[in-house]
């Protein structure tokens, strides 16, 4: 099975996160389960390094979110990363009142920290939907973020 850190969170946020009704299993139990399904021992412990860097994120202080709109500098390996779409994308977020300068700080952040792996505009819209899901009172935009990514960019209410 040739599979990707990306790919495993996937699995993960679809199976365990995102269905909050099932009990969740112990790490261990899961980094088990993962390997017998055919995961990597190495994408696994880089899946869960991850998803600890993202958990961690949710003890930082939140950045002032004051009024007036900043623009955000792209570093080079950013802008290498993350093409002219993405960018731009992530810049539709925050206009619409998805994204804070915050939560966007993070989703950059988790993109990146995705490593080697191909990012494509589906990897970001992925990710920002497990950035929001994971911060406390972003229920509203991670409402908003699922209608636009299971129902399109027409069903998104401002």
């Amino acid at each position: 099975m040739k599979e990707n850190v990306f790919d495993l969170l996937m699995y993960l946020f679809e199976n365990y996160f995102y269905n909050e009704e099932e009990p969740q299993p112990d790490r261990d139990s899961l980094e088990s389960e993962l390997f017998d399904i055919g995961f990597s021992r190495t994408e696994i412990r880089k899946a869960f390094e991850w998803l600890d860097a993202l958990a961690h994120s949710r003890e930082l202080p939140a950045v002032s979110t004051s009024t007036q709109r900043c623009v955000r500098v792209f570093t080079a390996s950013e802008q290498e990363r993350l093409d002219t779409e993405m960018r731009g994308f992530m810049l539709y977020l925050e206009q619409v009142g998805i994204l804070t300068a915050h939560s966007r700080e993070l989703v950059i952040d988790r993109l990146m920290a995705l490593g080697d792996e191909d990012i494509d505009l589906d990897t970001v819209k992925w990710v920002v939907l497990m950035v929001l899901f994971s911060q406390p009172g972003q229920e509203e935009a991670f409402a908003s973020m699922e209608n636009l990514v299971f129902d399109g960019p027409n069903q998104l209410v401002h």
